[in-house]
């Protein structure tokens, strides 16, 4: 990023002229080649496109490489961490994603000492997708975005499941082109959005109240229906950053239970969001594979 009148902006030569400078000091002794996905787009414009065009060129250059770096924009990279997580499914070698919350264009910006430690990481992490930001290593199917604002911004909740779907060969799953909205609950909320959802989309995940519970409105009810109806997978997270989801603990859940949702358990937002993309563009009954842990991303009872 650079500043314009607008604000900070993508520009090239940004992230090359860092490597070059961190590579000039000795402080990174390995070699690196750049790979430019252009146009560069800020990190609120990218979609599952661009998910997959990240993992199409690692797929590509999977067996050249000792590890691979991606340098992205904060807002959406817990996103993209999580779905190269599913996409890469028998990946055999560390993927990195890192970036700064002050440009490197910057004076005191983190990301040169962040970039360096992916350069680090790269080589001599655990295989799998992780994300390494303010001295973090964190697993890349957990990690959300905690603030606006600090150097350390990222957090993760621990587990001993590595961020990597298994497998004896790499396979690059591609997103498609699905519909599938995230629905917040909230006091009083016009449920009628829901049933719109539940006629239009192909998958739904529901932000639910603590562990597990979502307000008893009949209008929320026959979405829900409808969406069972329809085949359509609906699976449930909590709106709490931590401690996730836990169905049964409280009455007013037994709508979301009636209904077949899913239990999302622990698992972020921004997982479950890339988890219901992959398992909709993948062969096979997209329930039984939201069900189940593919990479850690939620706790496994």
């Amino acid at each position: 990023m650079i500043q314009t009148a607008e604000g900070f902006a993508p520009k090239l030569g940004v992230v090359e002229d860092a490597l070059k400078h961190i590579q000039n000091s000795g402080s990174f002794e390995g070699s690196a080649d750049v790979h430019i996905l252009e146009p560069l787009i800020d990190s609120a414009n990218a979609g599952p496109e661009d998910w997959s065009r990240i993992s199409t060129v690692i797929a590509d250059a999977h067996d050249a490489y000792d590890g691979f770096v991606i340098t992205h924009g904060t807002d959406t990279l817990a996103y993209t961490a999580a779905a190269l997580c599913f996409a890469l499914e028998g990946l055999d070698k560390p993927v990195i994603v890192t970036g700064s919350m002050l440009p490197l264009t910057v004076p005191g910006n983190d990301g040169e000492r962040n970039l360096l430690d992916a350069l680090r990481a790269a080589t001599t992490a655990q295989v799998g997708v992780w994300v390494q930001f303010a001295g973090q290593r964190l697993h890349g199917a957990r990690t959300r975005k905690s603030h606006s604002t600090d150097f350390d911004a990222f957090r993760s909740e621990p587990t001993h499941t590595p961020p990597i779907q298994s497998g004896p060969v790499l396979v690059n799953h591609i997103f498609k082109p699905v519909k599938v909205a995230i629905l917040a609950m909230a006091p009083g909320l016009v449920t009628d959005i829901f049933q719109y959802a539940a006629e239009q989309c192909d998958g739904l995940i529901l932000r639910c109240y603590g562990s597990g519970t979502a307000p008893e409105s009949t209008n929320l009810d026959r979405a829900l229906k409808t969406a069972k109806a329809r085949g359509i997978p609906v699976l449930a997270v909590s709106q709490c950053p931590e401690g996730g989801m836990a169905f049964g603990t409280y009455a007013a859940g037994s709508i979301l239970r009636d209904n077949a949702v899913i239990d999302g358990r622990d698992m972020t937002v921004e997982a479950a969001y890339a988890k219901m993309l992959h398992a909709l563009s993948v062969d096979g009954d997209p329930h039984k594979r939201l069900g189940r842990s593919l990479c850690g991303e939620f706790t496994a009872t």
